[in-house]
């Protein structure tokens, strides 16, 4: 998947809110937003806090990679002994590369191709709730 490189942005608190109703992503965002006041707290007191700039914030395409992750290690097709890692590549003229890697739990060609098609399906549905866009030429 590439992302349009505009639409990535940090979450603003309504959408923070809106996203933590997703059940795989909450435990996660509980533990990063706990983390992120902890910084906040620690390294950025007394700092206007109204400019991006001045300490850490919760971005839409990390809450994505997230959720992919979340979704990839619940996944019953998805061999879990195995690595599994989502990650954003350099971005490039033509967007931000997202890097799905994983192993299936059959080896058969058929059911690996189903599997494949059925994250992809779930995963290009949800881009959208998450602020972010495909890149399309």
């Amino acid at each position: 998947m590439r992302f349009k490189i505009s639409t990535v942005h940090f979450l603003s608190d309504g959408e923070i809110e809106r996203l933590r109703k997703i059940k795989l992503l909450a435990p996660y965002m509980d533990k990063k937003l706990a983390e992120i006041d902890k910084t906040n707290a620690e390294e950025f007191s007394g700092c206007d806090m109204s400019l991006l700039a001045n300490g850490r914030r919760l971005t839409n395409i990390g809450m994505f990679r997230a959720y992919c992750n979340a979704y990839l290690h619940k996944h019953s097709g998805i061999n879990q002994s195995m690595t599994i890692i989502v990650r954003h590549l350099e971005p490039t003229e033509v967007g931000l590369p997202l890097e799905l890697y994983m192993f299936t739990s059959d080896t058969r060609w058929e059911e690996y191709e189903n599997v494949q098609a059925d994250i992809f399906d779930h995963l290009l549905s949800l881009v959208p709730e998450f602020g972010l866009e495909i890149y399309q030429r």
